[in-house]
This record gives C-alpha cells, sequence and structure tokens, in this order.
C-alpha cells in the first residue's frame, strides 16, 4: 500500500533519493550549488511520494523563514468587523498577499497592532521573535509610525510601507490617492459641476491630505473656488454625518460631493435625503473605497477603486526580492486607482429645491 500523503515527510524524500535532509532542504528553496543530477533525482522523490514541503522543511536551510507578516491597525479593524458594515479593506489585503505569496512559495501572517499603545514596540518585537518573519507589510497608519519604521529598519528585516511616501528606511508604495481624487473631482467638473464639496478622512492618515490635495489642484485648475466646499472627518459613519451636514446646510451648498470613504458616505447620503434632496438629480455623491456595499445602495454609487490587492501584491514582490539582495528603490511605488461610473453622478440641477 502507497503513503497518505500527509504522512510522508523531507526524511521519506530523503531515504528514497539516497541524500541527506539538507541537501532536500536546498532542492526544496531553490538554493544554488545543488548539480542538476541531483536535483532530478530528488524531484523525482518527491514527486513519486506526493510530498508537499512545509514551512519546517523550508526553514532547515536557516536562512529564510517563508512568511510575510501583514500588519493592520488593532482598533479600527475589530470596529469595522464588529460594525458588519461590509468593509473590505482586510479581505483585499489577504487576497492580494496570500496569492502572491503562495505564488513565490511563501506564506503570510496576518497580525493586528494598535498604534496608538504606548507598548507597540515591545509588542511588535514579540511578534517579530515568535514568527521570524522575512518581510513585514505595513499599512497606515503603521505606515509612517516611527516606532514600528524604526524598529524594523535596526531589525533588518525588509518591509513595505503601504500609503506612505517613505522618506527613510522601507519600501514605500501608494495608491496615488492625490491622482484618484484628481480623477473624481475632473469627472464631476466635467459634467458641468462648479460647487464641489470634498469630506476628508482622518488627519492621522497621510492619505487624507494628499486627497484634499489632488482635489484642490484639480478645481484651481478649473478655476473654481473651494473656500468653505472642504469638511474633515475620521472615516466614521458619525463624522460623515457631521460633516455632510455642514456642506448641505451652508448658505452656498455644493452640487457634488466627493466623500473619503464608503461609510462616510452612507452617511451623506441620508443626510441629503433627511434634506429632501434626490440622488443624482439634486446632488452627485462619489466615494473612496468601492467596498461591496456601494452598489446596492440607491442609486450604486460612483466611486474611486482602491486597488488594494494589487498594491499588496506588489509589496510582497519588493520584500521578497529584497530579501533576496535586492536592492529596493527609494521612490514610491505607485498603484493607481480607477473611477467606477455608476447612478450617483449627473449634471447639476438648473435650481436646487
Amino acid at each position: 500500500m502507497g503513503r497518505r500523503r500527509q504522512s510522508v515527510t523531507i526524511k521519506h524524500v530523503a531515504a528514497d533519493a539516497g541524500v541527506s535532509l539538507q541537501t532536500v532542504s536546498r532542492v526544496i528553496n531553490n538554493e544554488p550549488n545543488v548539480r542538476p543530477e541531483m536535483q532530478k533525482r530528488v524531484q523525482a522523490s518527491i514527486d513519486k511520494l506526493g510530498y508537499v514541503p512545509s514551512i519546517a522543511a523550508q526553514r532547515m536551510s536557516g536562512s529564510r523563514s517563508y512568511l510575510i507578516l501583514a500588519i493592520n491597525d488593532r482598533e479600527r479593524t475589530i470596529a469595522d468587523w464588529r460594525g458588519r458594515q461590509g468593509i473590505d479593506w482586510v479581505d483585499q489585503m489577504l487576497l492580494g498577499g496570500m496569492l502572491k505569496c503562495a505564488e513565490l512559495g511563501y506564506r503570510m501572517i496576518f497580525e493586528l497592532v494598535d498604534t496608538h499603545n504606548d507598548h507597540v514596540e515591545r509588542e511588535l518585537r514579540a511578534t517579530i521573535a515568535a514568527l521570524q518573519p522575512d518581510g513585514v507589510v505595513l499599512t497606515p497608519p503603521h505606515s509612517d509610525n516611527p516606532l514600528i519604521v524604526g524598529l524594523l529598519d535596526k531589525a533588518k528585516i525588509p518591509f513595505a510601507r503601504i500609503g506612505s511616501l517613505g522618506n527613510g528606511a522601507g519600501i514605500p508604495l501608494t495608491m496615488d490617492d492625490e491622482g484618484s481624487a484628481q480623477l473624481a473631482t475632473r469627472h464631476l467638473i466635467d459634467l458641468g459641476h462648479r460647487r464641489i464639496g470634498f469630506i476628508a478622512g482622518s488627519p492621522e492618515y497621510n492619505l487624507s491630505g494628499w486627497r484634499v490635495d489632488g482635489w484642490r489642484e484639480e478645481m484651481e485648475a478649473a478655476g473654481l473656488a473651494d473656500e468653505a466646499l472642504l469638511a474633515w472627518g475620521d472615516f466614521s459613519y458619525a463624522s460623515g454625518e457631521a460633516a455632510a451636514r455642514t456642506l448641505l446646510d451652508s448658505a452656498d451648498p455644493p452640487t457634488a460631493i466627493i466623500v473619503s470613504n464608503d461609510q462616510m458616505t452612507l452617511a451623506t447620503l441620508e443626510v441629503a435625503r433627511a434634506r429632501g434632496l434626490e440622488i443624482p438629480r439634486d446632488l452627485s455623491i462619489i466615494s473612496f473605497d468601492n467596498t461591496p456595499i456601494v452598489r446596492f445602495t440607491q442609486p450604486p454609487l460612483t466611486a474611486v477603486d482602491q486597488p488594494i490587492a494589487e498594491t499588496v501584491s506588489r509589496a510582497v514582490e519588493l520584500i521578497i526580492a529584497a530579501q533576496r539582495g535586492e536592492a529596493p528603490s527609494k521612490t514610491p511605488t505607485v498603484v493607481r486607482g480607477s473611477l467606477v461610473e455608476r447612478g450617483s453622478t449627473a449634471p447639476p440641477p438648473k435650481a436646487r429645491r
């Protein structure tokens, strides 16, 4: 009777091929200095026995762990999960990261770290000591947390900083937040809007400011004023309500609003409806994120699609390349988003209700 696949270990492969455990490990890890005939012999045993390399076997070479650690903000992530509001940042993050890791023979592990915790360094040190990752993916606001960045730099662990322009250690990547805001603003200008409001996200995230910059640049390029058309939130539903009231209750309210995430956009929809405004006849709305929920609102929302999966996938590629000795570029890698047009945007009304 043949061996059951799950019982096959690296020892069985070594015995079948008549080689050492270290030789099998070098073949599994595609290490240099393995003779072609030895490579074929070991591979033949792997195929015959149906052996699937484990991380433990891959680690035998001692040079790599084959683990990439992805870190997200604990407080916000748990709040999003508990709210069950259709937010899929983590889903998209894991989609891009895990698929790319699997393609390259790695595994991704996901951890939550509270960036506001006084013990963030101790917490992260413990995680790194336990997992010994080959690299780390940082997401906002961790990307620009000097304690986290400094710790990883000192530990000589390759790490990617999503939503960061770098200005120091690590591999910076952005999703072109400024360009995406310009794209959304230009879409509304092309429809004929002249008073285009903007609801910004939390100032804690650099990308919030980049989006405001993109909106302002496009408004200025069109010769349009933006005074009194900017309101700040913090990405929460409640802050979206307050910001939308500020804009819509002004003496000369906007005919269109760009909102920095889907939760604040849902709040903006409700505030508008409470004032008897019909979307998009009386008010056009564009959201950032393009999470699943925006397709099921009435009307479905025009949205900036954030390339989260693609960005994390690229981050993993760059980390593994750095781990293998390639010098990372200090110039930020830009992964551009797109605008998905749906039913929430239209030319402005001739007269507001």
